[in-house]
């Protein structure tokens, strides 16, 4: 069997006499850890505060909805994965400070382009949603977003 390794959008996949062959990277974590709301919203806090630097309760009270505990396991976590640092301040009484590392600020144009494309895209996102769930809830199959245009049918559907 032939492999030959190539790339896509920085994805590296082998092309194998059956087709496209994908593996899972080993940074799965992280992507799942970057694409969660809660770091998104901690990122994008710190990109706007003086210094990239704030306060465990200026973060809490600058981001709506989130609980103390899940702004904390957000904080260890982007601080396991080097994207922040935590300062400790033996005052009384004791004060908190979180900071983007220098890897931290590199992220922020990346995050800067997946916010945008997701705020572009929204729109379509909630209307294929919308359109797939009165589907599945009706019984009929939804129809075809991509390819085919107003009316088309899923791949393997002919007819009317």
């Amino acid at each position: 069997m032939i492999r030959l390794a190539r790339q896509i959008h920085g994805r590296p996949y082998e092309e194998t006499e059956r087709g496209p062959l994908f593996r899972p990277c080993a940074p799965n974590s992280v992507l799942a850890r970057l694409g969660d709301k809660w770091t998104i919203l901690v990122m994008s806090h710190l990109a706007l505060a003086p210094g990239h630097r704030l306060r465990f309760s200026a973060m809490k009270n600058g981001i709506e909805g989130i609980t103390q505990r899940m702004l904390t396991l957000t904080l260890r976590n982007l601080e396991r994965d080097g994207l922040l640092t935590r300062h400790y301040f033996p005052e009384v009484p004791p004060r908190v400070e979180y900071a983007l590392t220098a890897m931290g600020a590199s992220m922020l144009p990346a995050l800067e382009g997946f916010t945008a494309w997701i705020r572009d895209n929204w729109p379509g996102i909630a209307q294929s949603r919308l359109a797939y769930d009165e589907a599945q809830n009706s019984g009929d199959p939804p129809v075809a977003s991509l390819g085919g245009g107003p009316g088309s049918r899923p791949a393997g559907k002919r007819g009317g």
